[in-house]
């Protein structure tokens, strides 16, 4: 299992009912979160297989930018 980081624009309890659907479905996604908090609004992923491209598409496909730091 892979953890993987990534600056996103997801800031607020709306944008998390947003792009939580797409990510659940997700089946390499051991767990996900985002830190609102955080200033770069940081998604920490764990993934099974260290594939990102799925995230990415995942996020974006929500609406949201995203980006791996």
């Amino acid at each position: 299992m892979e953890t993987i980081k990534f600056k996103t624009n997801i800031n607020c309890n709306g944008c998390l009912k947003s792009v939580t659907p797409h990510l659940n479905e997700l089946d390499n996604i051991d767990s996900w979160k985002v830190d609102i908090e955080n200033p770069d609004k940081i998604l920490e992923v764990k993934l099974e297989n260290g594939d990102k491209e799925d995230v990415i598409k995942a996020v974006t496909g929500a609406g949201f930018e995203i980006e791996k730091i």
